[in-house]
């Protein structure tokens, strides 16, 4: 939609456009745009929010009375509220985890390995029931795609198990495999979850979502220039950044 807006200015159309991930925004450069923090497919906010939605599209709307540009991208002020009561509160992790370790990078490794270990009867269910997978983009499988983000946590440059590809695409590749394989396993059993309960569930419950927050931090500040950019950029949600220490 970004680049989309170029050519109705080209046709005399003023546009604006709503961001829901500022960097791409910055590199395409449309016309107008407000960049909004909230969780990737609500532009707008939580659902049956009519007022918060209104707000956002008002405050879209706003940058088309602005002289200042030609580029113009500008943050909304707002977090979104709070999914409303009773939105997926019937969900919970088909398996009781084990708290992540407190520290240690093979504890946390190992503990990552048994979490695997005890959600692959519920990812098999869901693949079972739903007839399809998000995961495999990476071409691993999930154990192995598993050891390759942990050795991340004993060095910044482990041994590329995808030779074909670059060690930032193999690594972008994984964890977001990693990802889709415990999000699939935990909305195995029936029960509405929404987005931003899996999302804090994978990263501030699980010891994927721990180590994978160890390695963001680590490689954000490391010298490989693309491990750094998508460790930046793509491996910790912003709607994530609030419980970074």
């Amino acid at each position: 939609m970004c680049g989309l807006g170029h050519f109705l200015e080209d046709e005399g159309i003023a546009t604006v456009g709503i961001s829901l991930v500022r960097e791409h925004t910055e590199a395409i450069r449309p016309p107008r745009a407000l960049w909004v923090p909230f969780e990737l497919g609500r532009p707008f906010g939580v659902p049956n929010d009519a007022a918060f939605q209104t707000s956002v599209v008002r405050g879209a709307l706003r940058l088309l009375n602005s002289n200042d540009g030609p580029v113009l991208l500008e943050d909304y002020p707002e977090d979104a509220p709070e999914s409303q009561p009773g939105e997926g509160s019937d969900w919970v992790c088909p398996v009781r985890l084990a708290p992540p370790p407190a520290e240690g990078e093979t504890e946390l490794a190992a503990a990552m390995i048994e979490e695997i270990r005890r959600l692959a009867p519920w990812y098999a269910l869901a693949v079972e029931t739903r007839g399809r997978t998000t995961f495999g983009a990476g071409g691993l499988s999930i154990e192995a795609a598993a050891r390759f983000i942990a050795d991340f946590a004993d060095t910044t440059v482990p041994r590329n198990p995808c030779p074909e590809l670059s060690l930032g695409d193999a690594f972008k590749l994984a964890f977001e495999d990693i990802r889709a394989w415990y999000t699939e396993a935990a909305t195995a059993r029936p029960g509405a979850a929404n987005a931003s309960e899996l999302a804090d569930w994978f990263w501030n419950e699980t010891s994927a979502g721990a180590i994978l927050r160890r390695i963001q931090a680590q490689l954000a500040d490391g010298e490989d220039k693309q491990l750094s950019l998508v460790a930046k950029r793509f491996l910790l949600p912003r709607t994530q950044e609030r419980h970074t220490d």
